[in-house]
Parts: structure tokens; C-alpha cells; sequence
């Protein structure tokens, strides 16, 4: 009797703790992440209100509930969290998390899914922006934000302060992805670009891709570059489009004479569009004429042409935390 009475107080102990060893599952050099919160505090008046926490792919549900899902197409690998104390108001807490994510690119598209184009924009990692109540960026494979509880707004030197400290405590490789470089011609709006890991324009077949806005003859319409390893799946993604098109019943005319490398047809969900298979990637412009789409493709397929590192398959890149 004594015997089952200690075995049930042993599953009783492992159910309880296994939230916590779900979260202290991370390795050594995955605690070292908790190295860039800078301690005891960011600035004078701010303290560490406990130890930084870590939280893994099966736990960080319960940090950001609700949240969680969006991140994990990114390579969401770790988060490390830390919540500072304000001496002049125990009531209001800065929290910062500092996400490591499967490479430079995507720690860009965690980012941009939270940028909206019109925020201030601030010197801190490859871009960041600041508001009232938050401040977020992107640094090498990492996305941080910065957000106050118990108060609607922080001083922004405070946010400042704090952002700058994880800065310097981050990997600094490089600035900005080079696949954004694809998207670097004039019509495009600054700001407007999106990395997608999955189903660019919600399609399955175009698994992943970047998407921004852009101005033609006044006109607001949509550019879209799908990435893939080589030629020959860009020409497979290409074919799948079509025959997508062709099941709905849209009329598909070639361009530039009807190359097996392009279209032109009317999407279903989209309008008009153009695109072209360009090496690794396929291009493409959404609600624009026969006119602004040759240009906006054939400036890209430059863009393309001048960046031959870019021919192969997007990697991870940079840093050890």
C-alpha cells in the first residue's frame, strides 16, 4: 500500500513539472540566449523583476497564447523573456523577448508581419520602429519586442535604452536579408515589403515568397517574388499555377509570345496578372497592365541578374546564441 501510495506521488510530481521541463529543455548554449537581457536592469530605475525565462517550440504557447502558430513557418527555435520593474511605478513593467528564428530571412518575416509601413522608424538592428506601448526589431536570426504592461505608453527612452542594450548583446553580421535586394527598384513602396514562409498569396504551391506594394502610373498594385531551390522547381511551381488557372477556367495568354517560362492571365482572386519564371524565382505583378508588368519584371530580372549569390537556396544565416 505504502508502495502505491509513493508512486502516485511521483506521477503527481512529473505532471506538475512538466511545464518547467519543457521550458528548461533547452541546451547550454541555448540558456546562453538569456546572456543578451542585460541584468540586473537596462537603465537606471529599471531592475530584472526575476531570472529570464526560456521558453521552446512545445512551451511557447504559454507565453503568447494565441500568438504561437504564427511563428513557427519562421524556424521559431527559442525565446528567451525577461519582465523589468520600474522604480518609479512598481505597477508598470516593461517585457522583453528576444525570438531566435531559422535565419536572417525570417526573423525579417516575423517582423514585417507586425510592421504596418507608417510607424517611426529607429537605428536600432537591421530595422526597428517604435510606438506608445511597444518597440520591435530584427537583428541578424533574431526578432525582439519590447512592450509595456500596467500603462498605455512608456517614455521612448526608456523602450530606447532597453532595445539598444539587446542590441549590443545580439550577433551583427549584416544588415537586411539579400533577398529584400530583389525587391529594391523604384516602384516599389519602401516599407510595404512582406516575407511569407508559407503559401505566398495563399496559394500552397507558391510555398514561400516575398509580396509589397508598388506605384504604377499612379496605380497601387502588388509585386510578388516566389523563391525556390533551382530552375527547375520555379518551372514546376510555374506549371502548377497554370493548371491551377486552367481549372478555374481562366483564359491564360502567354507573354512574349507564349514561352513556356510565363504568363499572363486573370487570378480568381487577384485580377490581372503577370509572371515569369527568372532562374530560382518567379516574378510577378499583380493588377497591373501588359506595360507596367513587363517593366517592373524585366527591373527585378536585373536585380536578379546582379545578385548571383542569391541563385541558390536561401540559408541560415549568422550567430551562435
Amino acid at each position: 500500500m505504502n508502495r502505491l501510495r509513493f508512486m502516485h506521488a511521483v506521477v503527481i510530481v512529473i505532471v506538475l513539472l512538466l511545464p518547467a521541463a519543457a521550458v528548461l529543455s533547452a541546451g547550454p548554449d541555448d540558456c546562453a540566449l538569456r546572456g543578451v537581457l542585460p541584468q540586473p536592469g537596462f537603465a537606471a530605475g529599471w531592475t530584472m523583476k526575476e531570472p529570464a525565462g526560456l521558453f521552446v517550440r512545445d512551451t511557447l504557447f504559454e507565453h503568447i497564447d494565441g500568438e504561437a502558430e504564427l511563428f513557427m513557418p519562421y524556424g521559431f527555435d527559442i525565446l528567451a523573456t525577461a519582465t523589468y520593474v520600474s522604480a518609479s511605478d512598481p505597477d508598470v513593467w516593461l517585457v522583453a523577448d528576444v525570438y531566435r528564428m531559422g535565419s536572417r530571412l525570417d526573423a525579417f518575416g516575423i517582423y514585417s508581419n507586425y510592421r504596418r509601413g507608417k510607424e517611426e522608424r529607429i537605428d536600432i538592428g537591421a530595422e526597428g520602429f517604435i510606438l506608445p506601448s511597444q518597440l520591435m526589431f530584427y537583428q541578424d536570426r533574431y526578432f525582439v519586442r519590447l512592450q509595456v504592461t500596467g500603462a498605455t505608453s512608456l517614455p521612448r527612452s526608456d523602450f530606447l535604452a532597453c532595445g539598444r542594450a539587446i542590441g549590443q548583446r545580439l550577433p551583427n553580421p549584416g544588415g537586411m536579408p539579400p533577398e529584400l535586394d530583389l525587391l529594391r527598384i523604384a516602384a516599389v513602396v519602401p516599407g510595404s515589403e512582406r516575407y511569407y514562409a508559407r503559401s505566398l498569396l495563399g496559394y500552397a504551391f507558391f510555398r514561400k515568397g516575398l509580396l509589397a506594394e508598388a506605384l504604377a502610373g499612379g496605380k497601387r498594385i502588388r509585386v510578388f517574388v516566389v523563391l525556390e531551390e533551382n530552375k527547375e522547381d520555379a518551372g514546376k511551381t510555374l506549371a502548377r499555377y497554370q493548371s491551377h488557372l486552367a481549372a478555374e477556367g481562366r483564359g491564360l495568354r502567354g507573354r512574349d509570345g507564349g514561352t513556356p517560362d510565363s504568363l499572363a492571365a486573370a487570378d480568381p482572386l487577384y485580377g490581372d496578372v503577370h509572371v515569369c519564371r527568372i532562374g530560382n524565382f518567379l516574378v510577378g505583378v499583380l493588377g497591373a497592365d501588359v506595360a507596367a508588368a513587363e517593366g517592373i519584371i524585366g527591373q527585378i530580372g536585373a536585380r536578379i541578374a546582379a545578385l548571383p549569390l542569391l541563385r541558390g537556396r536561401p540559408g541560415p544565416s549568422g550567430g551562435t546564441l
